[in-house]
């Protein structure tokens, strides 16, 4: 049974290839905007008629808005991987060490970078001569359209929560309010995930980004968005 479950653990983590800062960037991205329209709703003036159509325009945007990011992460993908492809047959075609080093050193992460020496670097660079030919023809995967659609979904979804009480509630300041709350919330637990997955302390954390998405919602409004 455990064996089972590790199974199915390790083939969902396969396809899920957004980092929790990934995954909680997206949610922040679809809760700015629907709270943006939100923010427009006057509790003394608002009727039943405008409250829907904030929430269908606010809807609209953030379906446009999955779509738009999701295109575009795929399209990252294929600049990405054709990158590392050419990355690879430079450091093929290198004819001195040099070269070769200032490359690897370029297409990984500064702190490993730091932590490498030249003679480590340039094992590693000989490893990368010895891999075949890379397959240039097809880019993308099927994995790469499933994390696509895992973006939208994360981007289109965070609006029904937030607007939520909007259709349950028959009081526009009650509604309100509790949306807000309820936005409130997912920026906490936001920063509290991120909190985890950097190793900071998670209530602070969680206040700052909550801090953060009430400015940002703030600026946007501010902005005319």
């Amino acid at each position: 049974m455990n064996k089972e479950k590790d199974f199915w653990k390790k083939r969902l983590r396969e396809w899920t290839a957004l980092d929790p800062p990934d995954r909680i960037s997206e949610v922040l991205f679809g809760l700015i905007m629907v709270l943006t329209f939100i923010g427009t709703i006057s509790v003394s003036t608002a009727g039943e008629q405008e409250v829907r159509q904030l929430l269908w325009a606010a809807l609209g945007c953030n379906l446009a808005w999955g779509l738009v990011d999701a295109i575009m992460n795929i399209m990252t993908v294929f600049l990405d991987h054709k990158h590392g492809m050419m990355q690879i047959k430079q450091i093929g075609r290198a004819k001195d060490p040099t070269t070769s080093r200032e490359i690897i050193r370029d297409n990984i992460s500064p702190l490993i970078s730091e932590l490498m020496d030249n003679e480590e670097i340039d094992r590693l660079g000989e490893k990368l001569k010895k891999l075949p030919t890379p397959d240039m023809k097809y880019p993308l995967t099927v994995k790469d359209f499933i994390i696509a659609v895992q973006i939208f979904l994360l981007v289109f979804l965070s609006t029904f929560p937030v607007a939520a009480p909007f259709i349950i509630l028959d009081e526009v300041a009650v509604a309100l309010r509790v949306s807000n709350a309820v936005a409130l919330v997912l920026l906490f637990a936001g920063g509290y995930s991120l909190a985890i997955y950097a190793g900071l302390k998670p209530i602070i954390m969680a206040l700052i980004y909550a801090a953060i998405g009430i400015f940002l919602v703030s600026l946007t409004m501010t902005l005319g968005g």
